[in-house]
């Protein structure tokens, strides 16, 4: 794992910005650079989103978050009877379902599936998710947080 330090110099000399440089549009010193750079500090939380900013990434790549990117397997290597699909739902008045099944056993189940009471689940398209996971798609496929405070995850192994 690269650390926070090593990050802000490689993309520091990648835009050919010396300490100072980058000292100045931070409004820091050219020590609290030097300091960042050799992990001995780290920049003040406020100061994440402008260097994400100056540097053209987001704040979890600069803080090395490591989020699951959907990804598409190539269709023919795709095996329908061991793609698992994964609903979790957390709802804001505590119930907790998480569905974990086969994507042949999911669909069938799916097409009838009634979402009219829950508003993070009625704008999905579960027909549409299921061509999307046949086409070879897997990884997170969605995230939706209502207004109510509900949760809604699909992920597709």
């Amino acid at each position: 794992m690269t650390s926070l330090g090593s990050k802000i110099a490689f993309y520091r000399k990648k835009l050919s910005l010396t300490q100072e440089e980058l000292a100045e549009k931070c409004s820091v010193t050219p020590q609290a650079v030097s300091k960042w750079e050799n992990d001995i500090s780290a920049p003040d939380i406020a100061l994440i989103p402008v260097l994400a900013q100056l540097f053209g990434i987001s704040c979890d790549e600069l803080l090395g978050v490591e989020t699951e990117q959907v990804r598409a397997v190539p269709q023919q290597l795709v095996d329908l009877n061991k793609v698992l699909l994964k609903i979790k739902v957390d709802s804001a008045e505590g119930d907790k379902v998480n569905l974990n099944l086969p994507i042949m056993l999911a669909e069938p189940f799916l097409k009838n599936v009634n979402v009219s009471g829950k508003d993070a689940l009625r704008g999905i398209d579960f027909a549409q998710l299921i061509e999307l996971v046949k086409s070879g798609a897997v990884g997170k496929i969605m995230e939706v947080n209502s207004a109510d405070g509900d949760v809604v995850e699909i992920w597709v192994e």
